[in-house]
Protein backbone atom coordinates (compact mmCIF):
# COMPACT_ATOMS: atom_id res chain seq x y z
CA UNK A 1 0.00 0.00 0.00
CA UNK A 2 1.43 3.22 -0.96
CA UNK A 3 1.80 6.04 1.39
CA UNK A 4 -1.02 8.47 0.20
CA UNK A 5 -3.51 5.03 0.75
CA UNK A 6 -1.97 4.88 4.08
CA UNK A 7 -3.13 7.71 4.93
CA UNK A 8 -6.67 8.03 3.83
CA UNK A 9 -6.82 5.09 5.65
CA UNK A 10 -5.12 6.89 8.80
CA UNK A 11 -7.96 9.52 7.83
CA UNK A 12 -10.82 7.39 8.16
CA UNK A 13 -9.37 5.63 11.45
CA UNK A 14 -9.24 9.53 12.81
CA UNK A 15 -12.56 10.56 11.81
CA UNK A 16 -14.24 7.28 13.77
CA UNK A 17 -11.79 8.14 16.98
CA UNK A 18 -11.32 11.81 17.18
CA UNK A 19 -14.87 13.22 18.19
CA UNK A 20 -15.60 14.73 21.70
CA UNK A 21 -18.30 16.93 22.86
CA UNK A 22 -18.37 20.48 21.43
CA UNK A 23 -17.40 23.36 23.69
CA UNK A 24 -19.09 26.05 24.48
CA UNK A 25 -18.34 28.93 22.35
CA UNK A 26 -19.88 31.47 24.64
CA UNK A 27 -17.66 30.29 27.18
CA UNK A 28 -14.46 30.16 25.46
CA UNK A 29 -14.54 33.61 24.50
CA UNK A 30 -14.47 34.67 27.84
CA UNK A 31 -11.63 32.67 28.70
CA UNK A 32 -10.06 34.08 25.63
CA UNK A 33 -8.87 36.58 27.73
CA UNK A 34 -6.00 35.03 28.86
CA UNK A 35 -4.71 34.15 25.08
CA UNK A 36 -5.40 37.47 23.75
CA UNK A 37 -1.35 38.95 24.62
CA UNK A 38 0.20 36.59 22.25
CA UNK A 39 -2.47 35.05 19.53
CA UNK A 40 -4.71 38.56 19.55
CA UNK A 41 -7.95 39.45 20.37
CA UNK A 42 -9.87 37.10 17.52
CA UNK A 43 -6.65 34.41 17.18
CA UNK A 44 -4.94 36.30 14.37
CA UNK A 45 -1.88 37.18 16.26
CA UNK A 46 0.27 39.95 15.30
CA UNK A 47 3.52 38.06 16.21
CA UNK A 48 5.11 35.90 13.57
CA UNK A 49 6.46 33.01 16.53
CA UNK A 50 2.88 32.74 17.74
CA UNK A 51 0.20 30.81 15.55
CA UNK A 52 -2.84 32.07 14.13
CA UNK A 53 -5.75 30.31 15.94
CA UNK A 54 -8.61 31.78 14.34
CA UNK A 55 -10.31 29.27 11.99
CA UNK A 56 -8.15 26.47 13.03
CA UNK A 57 -9.88 23.07 13.53
CA UNK A 58 -11.65 22.47 16.63
CA UNK A 59 -10.43 19.08 17.36
CA UNK A 60 -7.02 20.12 16.45
CA UNK A 61 -6.97 22.99 18.87
CA UNK A 62 -8.15 20.37 21.69
CA UNK A 63 -5.59 18.16 21.19
CA UNK A 64 -3.23 20.68 20.99
CA UNK A 65 -3.70 22.16 24.90
CA UNK A 66 -4.54 18.93 25.96
CA UNK A 67 -0.93 17.86 24.90
CA UNK A 68 0.43 20.93 26.16
CA UNK A 69 -1.18 20.27 29.38
CA UNK A 70 0.30 16.38 29.38
CA UNK A 71 3.99 17.76 28.10
CA UNK A 72 3.46 15.59 25.54
CA UNK A 73 3.90 18.53 23.47
CA UNK A 74 6.72 20.80 25.35
CA UNK A 75 6.32 24.70 25.73
CA UNK A 76 7.42 26.31 28.71
CA UNK A 77 4.88 29.37 28.00
CA UNK A 78 1.99 27.33 27.32
CA UNK A 79 2.84 25.06 29.83
CA UNK A 80 2.13 27.48 32.50
CA UNK A 81 -0.93 28.82 30.45
CA UNK A 82 -2.53 25.66 31.05
CA UNK A 83 -1.94 24.23 33.78
CA UNK A 84 -4.89 25.93 35.16
CA UNK A 85 -7.21 25.11 32.00
CA UNK A 86 -10.50 22.16 32.57
CA UNK A 87 -10.58 19.80 30.02
CA UNK A 88 -14.20 21.83 29.53
CA UNK A 89 -12.39 25.18 29.82
CA UNK A 90 -10.00 24.12 26.84
CA UNK A 91 -13.04 22.26 24.60
CA UNK A 92 -14.60 26.21 24.82
CA UNK A 93 -11.11 27.75 23.79
CA UNK A 94 -11.09 25.34 20.98
CA UNK A 95 -15.08 25.75 20.04
CA UNK A 96 -14.39 29.88 19.91
CA UNK A 97 -11.08 30.14 18.12
CA UNK A 98 -12.79 27.58 15.20
CA UNK A 99 -15.69 29.69 14.81
CA UNK A 100 -13.50 32.72 14.39
CA UNK A 101 -12.20 34.60 10.83
CA UNK A 102 -8.34 34.12 9.66
CA UNK A 103 -6.55 36.70 8.57
CA UNK A 104 -4.89 36.53 4.89
CA UNK A 105 -1.33 35.65 4.98
CA UNK A 106 0.53 36.91 2.42
CA UNK A 107 4.12 35.26 0.78
CA UNK A 108 7.11 36.80 0.58
CA UNK A 109 8.04 38.52 -2.90
CA UNK A 110 11.09 37.36 -2.93
CA UNK A 111 9.74 33.33 -2.04
CA UNK A 112 10.59 30.51 -3.86
CA UNK A 113 6.43 29.94 -4.44
CA UNK A 114 7.11 27.21 -7.25
CA UNK A 115 9.25 25.06 -5.05
CA UNK A 116 6.42 25.02 -2.18
CA UNK A 117 3.86 24.46 -4.67
CA UNK A 118 5.39 21.80 -6.09
CA UNK A 119 5.87 19.62 -3.13
CA UNK A 120 2.50 20.76 -1.33
CA UNK A 121 0.77 19.56 -4.55
CA UNK A 122 3.22 16.67 -5.84
CA UNK A 123 5.42 16.01 -2.53
CA UNK A 124 9.23 13.88 -4.01
CA UNK A 125 8.53 10.21 -4.16
CA UNK A 126 12.08 9.66 -4.67
CA UNK A 127 12.86 10.83 -1.34
CA UNK A 128 9.11 9.89 0.42
CA UNK A 129 7.91 12.87 0.86
CA UNK A 130 4.25 12.54 0.57
CA UNK A 131 2.26 15.83 -1.49
CA UNK A 132 0.46 17.79 1.39
CA UNK A 133 -2.56 18.27 0.23
CA UNK A 134 -3.10 14.52 0.69
CA UNK A 135 -4.13 15.85 4.43
CA UNK A 136 -4.42 19.36 4.43
CA UNK A 137 -6.40 19.97 0.66
CA UNK A 138 -5.83 22.05 -2.11
CA UNK A 139 -6.17 25.06 -0.31
CA UNK A 140 -5.16 24.29 2.95
CA UNK A 141 -8.23 24.19 5.15
CA UNK A 142 -7.19 20.66 6.38
CA UNK A 143 -9.27 17.98 7.70
CA UNK A 144 -11.17 18.87 10.93
CA UNK A 145 -13.07 15.92 11.22
CA UNK A 146 -9.36 13.96 10.97
CA UNK A 147 -7.78 16.30 13.19
CA UNK A 148 -5.79 17.71 10.11
CA UNK A 149 -4.57 20.90 10.77
CA UNK A 150 -5.57 24.00 8.75
CA UNK A 151 -2.38 25.66 7.42
CA UNK A 152 -3.52 28.65 5.07
CA UNK A 153 -2.67 31.97 5.76
CA UNK A 154 -0.20 31.02 8.80
CA UNK A 155 2.69 33.15 10.00
CA UNK A 156 5.77 31.73 8.01
CA UNK A 157 8.04 31.92 10.95
CA UNK A 158 5.67 29.93 13.00
CA UNK A 159 5.20 27.05 10.12
CA UNK A 160 8.73 26.72 9.60
CA UNK A 161 9.43 26.24 13.06
CA UNK A 162 6.93 23.60 13.43
CA UNK A 163 8.84 21.62 10.41
CA UNK A 164 11.89 22.05 11.51
CA UNK A 165 11.05 20.77 14.95
CA UNK A 166 9.09 17.81 13.45
CA UNK A 167 12.58 17.24 11.34
CA UNK A 168 14.66 17.20 14.72
CA UNK A 169 12.99 14.01 16.03
CA UNK A 170 14.72 12.27 12.75
CA UNK A 171 18.26 14.23 13.09
CA UNK A 172 18.03 13.43 17.00
CA UNK A 173 17.51 9.61 16.27
CA UNK A 174 20.50 9.41 13.63
CA UNK A 175 23.15 11.51 16.18
CA UNK A 176 22.22 10.72 19.86
CA UNK A 177 21.41 14.39 19.97
CA UNK A 178 19.00 15.76 22.40
CA UNK A 179 17.66 19.33 21.14
CA UNK A 180 14.26 20.08 21.47
CA UNK A 181 11.78 18.84 18.88
CA UNK A 182 8.37 18.07 18.23
CA UNK A 183 6.73 14.50 18.62
CA UNK A 184 3.01 14.90 18.66
CA UNK A 185 1.75 14.23 15.55
CA UNK A 186 -0.87 11.73 14.72
CA UNK A 187 1.12 8.22 13.90
CA UNK A 188 3.87 10.08 13.64
CA UNK A 189 3.25 10.88 10.12
CA UNK A 190 5.04 14.71 10.17
CA UNK A 191 7.97 12.92 11.25
CA UNK A 192 8.07 10.61 8.42
CA UNK A 193 7.16 13.67 5.59
CA UNK A 194 9.80 16.36 7.00
CA UNK A 195 12.67 14.16 7.71
CA UNK A 196 14.21 14.53 4.13
CA UNK A 197 13.20 18.32 3.80
CA UNK A 198 15.99 20.78 3.49
CA UNK A 199 15.75 24.55 5.09
CA UNK A 200 15.57 25.76 1.50
CA UNK A 201 12.41 23.17 1.08
CA UNK A 202 10.71 23.94 4.41
CA UNK A 203 10.84 27.56 4.09
CA UNK A 204 9.08 27.24 0.53
CA UNK A 205 6.69 25.55 1.70
CA UNK A 206 5.63 27.99 4.73
CA UNK A 207 5.68 30.41 2.35
CA UNK A 208 3.65 28.57 -0.15
CA UNK A 209 0.83 27.51 2.50
CA UNK A 210 1.08 31.56 4.24
CA UNK A 211 -0.59 32.70 0.76
CA UNK A 212 -3.36 29.87 0.52
CA UNK A 213 -6.58 31.53 0.98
Amino acid sequence: MNKLALIFTATLAFISVNTFAAGDVAKGKAKSVTCTACHGVDGNSMVPNFPKLAGQGESYLFKQLKDFKSAERKDGLMAGIVAALSTDDMANLAAYFSKQSAAQGVASKTANIALGERLYRGGDKTRGVTACIACHGPKGAGIPSAGFPTLASQHTAYTIKQLKDFRQVSINAQTDAKTPSRTNDNRKMMTAITKSLTNAEIEALAQYVAGLH
